[in-house]
């Protein structure tokens, strides 16, 4: 397979520092604001909700960190699908409601299912080659690939 076009190559670090955005500063917001949240959680219904604030906060900000500089690209990417799934389920059930509140979760639902597909190209394609993954496990590993431009003569 043929790498990435080059002109291409800083697109998938630009891509995940927009991704790795929404986690980081929501992280930021949570630390600056651990009672709002844990009881905002435990209205949810999410138990133990004063301890695993702690552990949202460390993904948030640790994961944040990890998908920007591209470092374990493919599991953050994972564990942050998995996440976002639980908080559109938890969180933005727009189906249990009506009116004006339905219609703002419904957005906020699919804000997240978008999320939720950019994490699963994170995980299909890696971090690509300005990332810590593709010093580490070679530039090919950790880059998405493309097909040739042009067909290629036969020789």
């Amino acid at each position: 397979m043929q790498p990435m076009y080059p002109m291409l190559s800083p697109l998938p670090a630009i891509g995940r520092i927009f991704l790795a955005s929404i986690f980081f500063l929501s992280g930021i917001g949570k630390l600056g604001a651990i009672a709002a949240t844990s009881t905002h959680m435990a209205s949810a219904g999410i138990p133990y909700a004063n301890d695993l604030v702690w552990g949202a906060v460390a993904l948030e900000l640790g994961g944040g960190i990890l998908l920007i500089v591209g470092l374990l690209t493919r599991l953050v990417g994972l564990a942050f699908f998995f996440y976002t799934l639980t908080l559109a389920l938890i969180f933005h059930s727009y189906w249990t409601m009506t009116g004006a509140a339905a219609h703002a979760q419904y957005s906020a639902f699919y804000e997240h299912i978008a999320i939720m597909g950019g994490m699963l190209y994170v995980v299909a394609f890696g971090a690509g080659p300005y990332s810590i993954d593709a010093m580490i496990w070679g530039r090919h590993s950790a880059a998405a690939t493309l097909p040739p431009p042009h067909p290629q003569p036969a020789e």
